[in-house]
């Protein structure tokens, strides 16, 4: 029982350091923020950071591993329910990325985007990371994309592989331009166009 309770606080103390990193994160970036800050924020020692992680690259691939499991998790929510046809979940994903990216709540913003242009020059194990991270998605998207040809929802002639990379990137780049220009204008492009490749009516 009382190894129970010592595996539990520490699985906490971890989740705590990464739930409280990735708001500051995503708002500042990763090079600008110093372990300080963050421990500071989430109220842990110095010492009892690097018996969690050996380092900030080891850090950063924990933080992108975290978000990349919670978002396998929405999105298998999203995609995954029958009581919708595959369409209609796809809609509505890419409805909750629109309005997720456009909204004013930065815990709602997009980690990869953040952080991708930043890291991917530094660390090697982070660059992986993220694009393990990013292949795990669009494999999901494109089983969606798949069953709904399937199911005669989407033109027999698409390339479950093919589209979905080519949404994924629209999407991604999308979102980075709405960071520049800080309006709905590149997001509303990339929601037509997906309803358009895919042939449904928005």
């Amino acid at each position: 029982m009382g190894n129970e309770l010592h595996i539990s606080k520490t699985a906490d103390t971890r989740q705590q350091i990464l739930d409280i990193a990735r708001r500051i994160i995503l708002g500042k970036g990763f090079a600008a923020v110093g372990l300080n800050e963050i421990l500071i924020a989430a109220n842990v020692p110095k010492g009892s950071f690097y018996h969690y992680f050996k380092s900030k690259e080891q850090f950063g691939n924990a933080l992108l591993e975290d978000y990349f499991d919670e978002y396998m998790v929405m999105l298998e929510d999203r995609l995954g329910s029958k009581t919708l046809p595959v369409s209609d979940r796809l809609l509505g994903y890419f409805r909750y990325w629109l309005e997720s990216q456009c909204s004013d709540t930065t815990e709602e913003k997009c980690l990869i985007v953040k952080l991708s242009a930043e890291v991917t020059d530094l660390s090697e194990s982070m660059r992986l990371t993220l694009k393990g991270g990013t292949d795990r998605i669009v494999a999901r998207l494109a089983r969606a994309v798949e069953e709904g040809i399937i199911q005669g929802e989407f033109p027999a002639s698409l390339d479950p592989q093919v589209v979905t990379r080519e949404l994924y990137y629209l999407w991604l780049g999308a979102t980075l331009l709405t960071k520049v220009h800080r309006d709905r204008t590149a997001l509303e492009c990339a929601f037509k166009a997906t309803c358009d490749r895919l042939q449904f009516a928005a």
